[in-house]
């Protein structure tokens, strides 16, 4: 529950930002000038594909929270033994923060109009986010080798569970972007390819998000924290 808490909290924060940002939590009716538009509101009317991320990602955010909340539940029987982290998430750790630049990147571009370079930073976002699944693959076959099977740890298989689903949604990411990066050859609606852009950038960043609390989870550096929120929540 206190995973769950701790999760939530950090998924409505980056919602309440984003929020921010659209302008959402503006007053009209407060704003001086005469009745219309007010000042500062254009954003409000959000278009449906930003809305519809919106509400995916906190699905996404929940589910995650979910599973790392039922994670700290199973680390408190007495069979639980913890695995080693293979030293390729680190580096795939890194390769999904180069592909979640590249995406920046790309906005930038595109904002830009310059079609040259919003061609390059798709193609690296895509390629350096193929090396992270394949990065994936072969953490788990080291584990595998290392003598972890799913029906023998439960810590392995919470492993595979969380690492595999974030690389579920990863793939499921890839099949928009390399839309986007073909109408990146063809399309001449600026308008629309910017939208799709910034779109797939925002997918990027909140997955390396939940990749990095993945990750801060599967590594035991969360569990002091959580240890002491357990001390501190029936004082509360």
């Amino acid at each position: 529950m206190i995973a769950v808490l701790i999760f939530l909290a950090i998924v409505f924060s980056i919602g309440g930002w984003w929020l921010s940002r659209q302008r959402l939590m503006s007053k009209p009716w407060l704003e001086p000038g005469f009745a219309g538009v007010a000042p500062g509101t254009e954003a409000i009317n959000l278009p449906a594909n930003k809305v519809g991320l919106g509400v995916f990602l906190a699905v996404v955010g929940a589910l995650f929270a979910l599973f790392i909340s039922a994670y700290f539940m199973r680390t408190e029987l007495p069979d639980w033994r913890n695995i080693p982290m293979p030293r390729i998430i680190w580096l795939n750790t890194g390769l999904l923060v180069l592909a979640s630049a590249a995406l920046h990147c790309a906005v930038v571009a595109v904002r830009a109009k310059q079609l040259r370079a919003l061609k390059l930073d798709l193609l690296a976002c895509i390629a350096t986010t193929l090396m992270f699944l394949f990065g994936q693959g072969m953490a788990w076959e080291t584990l595998t080798a290392e003598g972890y099977f799913a029906t023998s740890s439960p810590a392995y298989s919470f492993f595979l569970m969380l690492t595999g689903v974030h690389g579920i949604h990863i793939i499921g990411g890839l099949f928009v972007l390399t839309r986007t990066t073909r109408h990146a050859w063809t399309q001449t609606n600026n308008a629309a390819l910017r939208a799709s852009t910034e779109l797939c950038a925002t997918y990027w960043h909140f997955m390396l998000l939940v990749w990095c609390v993945v990750v801060v989870v599967l590594a035991g550096w969360a569990n002091d924290f959580v240890d002491i929120c357990r001390q501190l929540l029936p004082l509360g």
